[in-house]
């Protein structure tokens, strides 16, 4: 079978994730021309007043020609300019279908009045994360569910024990007073960043500052080709490939093995299975918002 690598432009299928905090007073008019920019691509786009969170699939040229009109798509007003994408070669098709959806937030927090679009944590590019997460007075945290985490993560971090994105504010609720009594620093991660970029504007407003991972894993697998000596397993992906190794390769896991020692999480297998997937931290069963 030819790899992403050995195929034309034209027919090779690439995945992209992306998203943005970013005020949008008019996120129904936002849907509208997302819908007529994916045009032939596949995948899941979330809009809400705050932002967009989404993840793409297509050939590099479709997907090349859709980055420069969300930058440049006048009704777009410039919003997305600037915006990063994660991108990867794939094996397996990622999506069986293009979806544009209006939320009520791109990421439910479960906290009111969290606005990540006016602040955020310290981020870190690559290297600047492996230097610090090596220091003795970091409490590294890992910012996904406990699923995940069991599939792979940084050397010596801390799994929250969580189900999904809005228990987490209760483990770093528990955790504050004794993080800030022994002065350390906290740094978290997640797949691509935007929940670190939402959780981080909490902490800020009580009191605590957090450094995040820049782009999330999948940018410390993209910049650093020596990934796996700080990274044990593989990365969890929420499309039909399931899961990355550090070079950001297809691996051979299937949905069954990421839930099989998942007490309660078989609506999550049972969702896969449909392959209904859809960006970062928006499939939590208690965190879908029509």
């Amino acid at each position: 079978m030819p790899t992403p690598e050995t195929l034309s432009p034209e027919s090779a299928i690439f995945h992209i994730s992306f998203y943005k905090f970013v005020a949008l007073p008019d996120p129904e008019a936002v849907v509208e021309t997302l819908c007529e920019l994916t045009e032939g691509l596949l995948g899941s786009i979330l809009v809400a007043g705050e932002g967009i969170n989404g993840m793409l699939a297509g050939s590099a040229l479709a997907l090349d020609a859709f980055e420069r009109q969300l930058a440049t798509d006048p009704r777009l007003a410039g919003k997305f300019v600037g915006l990063h994408f994660k991108r990867s070669p794939c094996r397996t098709a990622p999506f069986g279908k293009m979806k544009v959806r209006l939320k009520a937030e791109i990421l439910p927090l479960g906290v009111p009045g969290v606005d990540a679009t006016a602040q955020t944590g310290i981020d870190l590019n690559p290297q600047q994360w492996r230097e610090l997460i090596a220091q003795d007075d970091v409490v590294l945290i890992d910012n996904r569910n406990s699923f995940e985490f069991r599939l792979g993560h940084f050397n010596k971090a801390i799994d929250p024990l969580v189900n999904n994105f809005r228990d987490f504010p209760r483990y770093v609720e528990a955790h504050l007073d004794e993080w800030k009594s022994e002065g350390k620093r906290v740094a978290m991660y997640c797949t691509g960043g935007i929940r670190c970029e939402k959780t981080s504007a909490w902490l800020l407003d009580r009191g605590l500052t957090v450094y995040q991972l820049e782009g999330g894993i999948l940018n410390f697998f993209e910049k650093m080709p020596d990934a796996e000596a700080d990274w044990q397993g593989e990365c969890f992906v929420f499309d039909r490939r399931v899961a990355l190794d550090t070079h950001l390769q297809e691996t051979a896991t299937t949905v069954e093995d990421v839930y099989v020692d998942a007490p309660g999480e078989q609506w999550r297998l049972a969702r896969a299975q449909r392959l209904d997937q859809e960006p970062e931290g928006a499939a939590d069963r208690d965190a879908e918002i029509s």
